[in-house]
């Protein structure tokens, strides 16, 4: 949910008009709206060398998953892990855009870490991985971009970590 979605369900749920202080946040979104839009443009143009840095760092970290019996043992398996890189990144952009990280609640963090253990995925591999992601989007975007795009990687780690 977008950060004006919420403010007028929040103000509709408690038939009233938005307060003062939602309405600064609200002006606030909107100042960093271009700002927003160039992050997430980076982001998306981006994306191959991102997941090929990421990839390349968490590698390093944790040779043993491209050893054999490894969770990237193999073309196969190491594609289905750099196709999951690309979907945390666009759940990143969407947070951004958004102005909440809601979205990226319900669509990324909600029962990923079941998830991962169930298909026998290291869940602190995936943080690491998750930490490569943020580093390497990092390369590309400006410290002031950088201020707004941490914190939805930080989101999503801490997800993983509960």
């Amino acid at each position: 949910m977008s950060i004006v979605t919420k403010v007028i369900v929040d103000a509709d749920n408690e038939l009233r008009y938005p307060s003062v202080g939602e309405l600064n946040i609200l002006k606030s979104y909107f100042e960093t709206t271009n700002k927003r839009i160039q992050i997430v443009s980076i982001l998306r143009n981006e994306q191959q060398n991102i997941i090929k840095l990421a990839s390349k760092a968490i590698f390093q970290i944790h040779p043993e998953y491209l050893a054999p019996g490894g969770n990237a043992e193999g073309a196969r398996k190491r594609s289905l892990c750099l196709r999951d890189y690309g979907w945390y990144l666009r759940l990143v952009t969407y947070g951004v855009l958004s102005g909440d990280k809601e979205c990226i609640e319900q669509l990324g963090v909600i029962g990923v870490k079941e998830m991962y253990n169930s298909l026998g995925v290291p869940v602190l591999g995936m943080i690491d991985a998750i930490e490569c992601l943020k580093k390497a989007s990092i390369e590309f975007l400006s410290e002031d971009q950088c201020s707004i795009v941490v914190a939805y990687f930080d989101f999503i780690i801490q997800g993983m970590l509960n």
